[in-house]
């Protein structure tokens, strides 16, 4: 089974010659990550004894809106990165020239936009992220969404623009749910199926849900995501480095769904790697 992880952030030390925005280290606690960095070497290790075949790094938030280490991944291993990359959502001329060099870097596979922080949390209702979406239809960029309160919102967006894919982190749950808290917001975003170019990341998992692995409690919810919008549009994905320090190894993260869940093995094949390589047209070789 080939599989592909949709996010795991990778990250340098804070230098005065690469400095981390301000309050980045209250950030990285608040949400669970590590604090200690996070190289491409020791993600590509954790990748083999799991048997990830390739990962999309999501450059963190705390090193702003910088792809360089992220690219340097790539560069170093084609075949086992690829980037969704940040970009400044709030500059539209920046980010327009961004995204037109984005579209001709074979690394970078798409974006991934930000709208749950107190800085970012309304651009995609006051119109500062407006210009973004027809460019990137236009360019044919893939977007991954981290949006939790603004599913009808994405909706329009997805009718509005029905060549733009639009991929939704963590089932669209709201940081810090946990347990039978996470089924409103899996439910808001199943009903989101009716848009066929929406989909779905069923990713960091195990940090929902506050019983011990296989987390047996939130399956259902899961579940729910599949039978609805199918096994076509939902991925797999770890956000690894809010795992590591709970007890939680990578191949977990897979076996959660391989062997302690009710899922078919055509359904994994999907899930598990060959939905995102499609919808990316990041072809499986062989």
């Amino acid at each position: 089974m080939f599989v592909v992880d949709t996010q795991i952030h990778i990250w340098l030390e804070e230098t005065p010659d690469r400095p981390w925005v301000p309050g980045a280290r209250e950030r990285i606690r608040l949400n669970g990550h590590r604090e200690d960095p996070f190289s491409y070497e020791e993600a590509l290790e954790l990748m083999d004894e799991a048997g990830v075949n390739r990962a999309l790094i999501l450059p963190p938030s705390w090193e702003g809106d910088r792809i360089d280490y992220a690219l340097e991944a790539c560069e170093a291993h084609p075949d086992r990165f690829g980037i969704m990359a940040r970009i400044p959502q709030n500059k539209p001329e920046e980010g327009k020239a961004m995204l037109k060099d984005f579209a001709q870097n074979p690394h970078v596979k798409g974006t991934r936009l930000t709208f749950h922080r107190p800085q970012d949390r309304n651009w995609m209702i006051d119109g500062t992220n407006d210009w973004y979406w027809p460019i990137a239809e236009e360019l044919g960029i893939p977007t991954m969404v981290h949006a939790p309160i603004w599913k009808r919102e994405l909706g329009e967006i997805a009718a509005k623009h029905p060549e733009l894919k639009i991929i939704i982190d963590h089932m669209g749950i709201m940081a810090r749910c946990v347990d039978d808290a996470i089924g409103y917001w899996v439910s808001e975003t199943a009903d989101l199926a009716a848009h066929p170019n929406i989909y779905v990341k069923v990713s960091a998992l195990p940090g929902y849900s506050t019983q011990p692995f296989p987390n047996n409690n939130i399956q259902k919810y899961v579940r729910e995501m599949v039978d609805k919008m199918g096994p076509q549009r939902c991925f797999y994905g770890t956000d690894i480095t809010r795992l590591l320090g709970h007890g939680i190894t990578y191949t977990d993260t897979i076996e959660q769904f391989t062997k302690h869940w009710d899922f078919t093995p055509e359904e994994l094949e999907w899930i598990m790697g060959r939905g995102i390589s499609e919808v990316l047209n990041w072809p499986i070789e062989g």
